[in-house]
């Protein structure tokens, strides 16, 4: 009896070792005229691609087969009559795709979990945005009351979608449809609920993913725009202490240091990279200002965004920078640059004693009138 539980066991892993890559979808499309069918890839490094195309039997049948599809799911799109019916694809799949008339309302799905999930929340979703925009056709005609009417209708309406979608989000919060349907939106709206709850939502599907797919690519993502959120919270929490963003990180002893150390200081809150190399005639013009202006009050809180501490560290020595050099070897992922939003490098602000922002991307000259202006 073990024998056999142990000689089943050792088979079950031998097919799950060796399950297909290849991914086959069927069906058919009645009702409209368009005679193609294309299957489009979704991917977070080249974008929207279409990768193969068929012409429809007489009777509406297609077929695609697909090969080298991830054994976690991945986003896929079938295009008909322009539009698109979402599909997450896995590695041995065998889907049926078809539709009678209408394809985003009438489509039907069977052979992927994932993707018939994916349907579950398109034709609840699609059904309200329909009605958001019948109400709204109907608010700009009409007149008085009936106008107050159809306002209360739109906002009923609208917190029923958003009760829907973040119902599925929370009940499928370990399937890549709820990544799906994280980031939808309705006409207009720039976040999934706002901006200081959207964090609680992303946060929950991205641990609940890195159970179920720890290895899908929107594992990634979803831990970005988490990071995104938490700077942004951050930013947000320190705004409301003082006038200018705090940052923490630390120095090449290990040391964590604030910029709200240097309170009551002009700083001057400098964004750099050693590996880049094209900031140090910028060291050694700042260091000439920093000597002469130190003693009046001027600070240097100057963050590099490297990777490599060996790199940076030896900048520093080299250069013998004498401010204070922090780092948290994250590079261009690093929150440090959210937070103030640098876009390139090098780049910098000046805060005053108040701890105001007054200067953005002062160097040399400009940098020392400025201080010559506030610290006379």
């Amino acid at each position: 009896m073990n024998r056999l539980f142990v000689t089943l066991s050792v088979c079950l892993a031998l097919l799950c070792g060796c399950r297909s890559s290849k991914v086959r979808i069927s069906g058919k499309f009645l009702g409209l005229n368009p005679q193609k069918a294309y299957l489009e890839q979704m991917s977070a490094a080249t974008g929207q691609s279409i990768i193969d195309s068929v012409t429809l039997a007489p009777d509406g049948s297609y077929r695609f087969e697909v090969n080298n599809v991830p054994a976690t799911p991945s986003m896929y799109n079938i295009i008909y009559n322009n539009e698109r019916i979402p599909l997450l694809l896995t590695g041995g799949d065998n889907l049926t795709v078809g539709s009678l008339g209408n394809v985003l309302m009438n489509y039907t799905i069977s052979g992927s979990k994932e993707s018939e999930l994916l349907r579950e929340f398109n034709h609840a979703y699609i059904t309200g945005v329909q009605l958001l925009n019948s109400i709204m056709t109907e608010y700009t005609q009409a007149e008085g009351e009936d106008k107050k009417v159809l306002a209360r209708r739109y906002n009923e309406q609208y917190r029923a979608v958003k009760r829907n979608q973040i119902s599925f989000i929370v009940e499928h919060k370990a399937e890549i449809a709820a990544v799906y349907a994280l980031y939808q939106r309705l006409p207009g709206e720039q976040y999934l609920v706002n901006p200081d709850s959207d964090i609680i939502y992303f946060r929950t599907v991205a641990d609940a993913i890195s159970e179920t797919y720890p290895d899908s690519p929107y594992l990634i993502s979803l831990r970005n725009d988490v990071a995104r959120m938490e700077a942004r919270t951050s930013l947000l929490q320190s705004i409301q202490e003082r006038s200018y963003p705090d940052l923490a990180a630390p120095d090449m002893y290990g040391n964590e240091i604030k910029l709200s150390s240097l309170d009551g200081y002009v700083v001057l809150v400098d964004f750099w990279s050693a590996e880049l190399g094209n900031s140090n005639a910028l060291n050694a013009d700042l260091k000439e200002i920093y000597h002469e202006y130190e003693s009046k009050g001027f600070r240097v809180y100057q963050v590099s965004v490297d990777t490599v501490k060996s790199t940076w560290i030896n900048a520093v020595q080299e250069q013998r920078l004498p401010w204070i050099s922090v780092c948290d070897f994250r590079g261009e992922a690093s929150p440090l640059l959210g937070t103030y939003n640098v876009k390139k490098l090098p780049s910098n602000y000046l805060i005053d004693r108040n701890g105001t922002i007054i200067g953005k991307d002062l160097y040399s000259k400009a940098l020392e009138k400025r201080l010559a202006e506030i610290l006379k």
